[in-house]
């Protein structure tokens, strides 16, 4: 602004630069691609005691086909995986890699006991309303998303998604701040477990939400995806729905609009961690 000599002219001339860079650029088309190139957020938020017996493992057994067809999945809100750590540490595949996610949980016990708090101050007042004990117990059905293929990285918040198959980024627990990151790490899509409910969106990556209860489902229709509940309340096996989801997900990476699309959700999502003192 001080340079181009106030507000008005600051404006204009950003305006005038991507004018002028959108009339050098072609217009996209569409074209097909496989399934490798998708790299799908892991998210949960509005948690309850159904989500880690029904939408949480259901979307692991998705994630685990496409990872399988040389796709990739990101988990990450550090604070909800912990006290089940173990179960990923398990799956690393080298020490490089348990280690450095053992370090990321240590920078997380520091961290909040810098600020007079604790990594058991969890889960929040609605998951404990929603049936959740503890967060060992919420971290359990949080690590289900992730399916069961081998951790092949764990990496910094935001930081660029450079290998195939399940990977984690240490990000906060508070969705929007987590998805941010994983957004601008490479992911193209969200995939999102809720119990309690939940109307999040995301741009430019589609968010898709899946409920872990039918009545849910039911009540929030215009929010939800994909109903998980249905394990529950039918004989449906849970592969074949694992099958049902994929189609859906393909579907929105596709193309179709997904509920939160379609409501305007997404636009001011985009919520960065910021670290340290302001001053």
């Amino acid at each position: 602004i001080q340079k181009s000599g106030g507000s008005r002219k600051c404006s204009d001339a950003g305006i005038n630069l991507i004018q002028n860079f959108l009339n050098s650029q072609t217009i996209e088309k569409r074209a097909p691609l496989p399934i490798s190139h998708l790299k799908i957020s892991l998210q949960c938020g509005g948690s309850d005691s159904l989500s880690g017996i029904t939408a949480n493992p259901l979307l692991g057994h998705s994630i685990d086909k496409i990872i399988n067809a040389g796709g990739t999945a990101v988990l990450g809100e550090t604070p909800e995986i912990y006290g089940a750590e173990h179960l990923l540490l398990q799956r690393a595949l080298n020490n490089k890699i348990s280690d450095k996610l053992k370090e990321k949980i240590l920078w997380w016990e520091e961290y909040t006991s810098n600020l007079g708090e604790s990594m058991n101050n969890n889960p929040s007042l609605g998951n404990i309303e929603g049936g959740i004990s503890n967060i060992a117990e919420k971290s359990l059905g949080a690590i289900a998303k992730s399916g069961g293929t081998a951790l092949v990285d764990v990496i910094d918040y935001s930081e660029k998604i450079t290998k195939s198959g399940l990977i984690f980024m240490d990000t906060p627990g508070y969705d929007p701040v987590s998805v941010t990151g994983h957004i601008a790490g490479g992911c193209n899509l969200v995939c999102f477990t809720t119990g309690r409910g939940s109307a999040f969106g995301s741009f430019p990556s589609p968010t898709i939400k899946i409920s872990s209860n039918s009545k849910l489902f039911k009540t929030q229709a215009e929010d939800i995806d994909f109903d998980a509940g249905v394990i529950l309340s039918s004989d449906a096996n849970i592969q074949d729905l694992a099958d049902k989801l994929l189609i859906t997900i393909i579907a929105i990476a596709s193309g179709k609009k997904s509920k939160s699309e379609s409501l305007g959700y997404g636009y001011n999502e985009f919520v960065p961690w910021h670290l340290g003192a302001v001053l």
